[in-house]
């Protein structure tokens, strides 16, 4: 079996309400899809988090490399294709490029041997999981405070068991929101604060301080993913757990953080890290320095699918008779070509989410979708 080519989807949402984290202003909603063409007739899906243009971009520039070659030796043709670009850049869109391919590479090795990928990773530890509800970002018009509280309470009553929110914009009206939160979804419900490297270190210190009596779970990407020590002096500042790693693409991103328990929870997104056979090595760094990892994810259900296969084999950290279970990032923003990509949407039921148990990544690719949401070039 060889590889015979390899195409890239971009699809475009142009979004009813724009909204934007710390960081970014969202108008449209864009994803890259990796789609690897074998010889034999096999077809492996993949997804680029990120710049969908550009991932789409480098994916071609990797295509030539990868043509020909046999789609079952992932750590041969990961090393490769990383190598191909190592002196142009370690991490950002050559890694995240290079993860949808190999998604895509792992879903071929799946649907050749006929099992699914969390098989291939080793076994399956879990047929489902929980899932947390992502959204609440800040939106134009409306009264930030009121409209989050009023978002997240919805989500308790689809039955989610946390939630996560977005800050980072201002100290005094993140913590109105916080504490509003905390109103809205009771005592019971798990909350997480997300600020998209959004504050300084002194100003993250103030808000964890001023925000922990709030019960929260985690503070996620306090500061600049640039600026590992600063994390460490959130995390040595303030009592609420520190995350972090969306941005940290590769191992080779991740070993300062790590070694330097900079974090307390490492969040890779395999869309990001380097697909499988990276996210592998990543989890495997953070049980050596003792750091929990709960993975990211932000995509269409191409992303949720792979992030799933890799959840179901994750060891337990440390084993145990009640193991601490990995949680599903799931975003609620708006997306209409998130589930509309394959003909089984994955979706959750009150909180808990299948983990498909067919081979590859146990999807199948709705074409139709595809064609309805390419990007349409002006």
């Amino acid at each position: 079996m060889k590889v015979e080519a390899v195409h890239t989807h971009i699809l475009d949402h142009a979004l009813d309400t724009t909204f934007e984290s710390a960081s970014m202003h969202f108008a449209r909603r864009q994803h890259c899809l990796v789609e690897i063409v074998c010889d034999d007739g096999t077809i492996g899906w993949g997804e680029c988090l990120g710049p969908a243009k550009l991932n789409a971009a480098v994916v071609q520039a990797y295509a030539t490399a990868l043509i020909g070659q046999d789609p079952l030796q992932t750590e041969k043709i990961w090393l490769e294709l990383y190598n191909r670009l190592r002196d142009q850049g370690q991490r950002g869109l050559t890694v995240t490029a290079l993860s949808g391919i190999d998604i895509a590479l792992w879903d071929v090795k799946g649907k050749h041997f006929g099992v699914p990928v969390s098989t291939l990773l080793g076994g399956r530890f879990r047929d489902s999981v929980k899932a947390y509800a992502t959204g609440s970002f800040k939106r134009e018009g409306v009264d930030r405070v009121e409209d989050i509280a009023r978002e997240v309470a919805g989500y308790r009553k689809e039955g989610f068991h946390a939630v996560k929110i977005k800050i980072g914009f201002d100290v005094e009206e993140d913590l109105r929101v916080i504490e509003a939160v905390r109103e809205a979804i009771g005592p019971d419900l798990r909350m997480m604060i997300d600020a998209n490297h959004g504050y300084d270190a002194l100003e993250a210190v103030e808000v964890g301080q001023r925000a922990a009596r709030f019960g929260i779970d985690w503070f996620e990407e306090p500061v600049l993913p640039e600026h590992v020590s600063a994390y460490g002096a959130v995390r040595a500042g303030q009592p609420i757990p520190v995350a972090g790693g969306e941005t940290w693409h590769g191992r080779y991103a991740m070993q300062d953080p790590l070694s330097t328990r900079a974090v307390d929870i490492v969040q890779p997104d395999i869309c990001g890290v380097g697909g499988f056979t990276e996210i592998r090595r990543v989890a495997d760094m953070a049980a050596l320095h003792g750091v929990r990892l709960v993975p990211h994810a932000w995509g269409t259900a191409v992303c949720l699918a792979a992030s799933l296969q890799f959840m179901a084999a994750m060891l337990p950290n440390p084993p145990r008779r009640n193991p601490i279970e990995p949680i599903l990032e799931f975003d609620r923003t708006e997306n209409p070509f998130r589930q509309a990509v394959v003909e089984t949407p994955i979706e959750h039921s009150k909180g808990v989410v299948t983990i498909p148990d067919a081979p590859g990544l146990g999807i199948t690719i709705n074409r139709e979708a595809l064609e309805r949401f390419a990007l349409k070039e002006a």
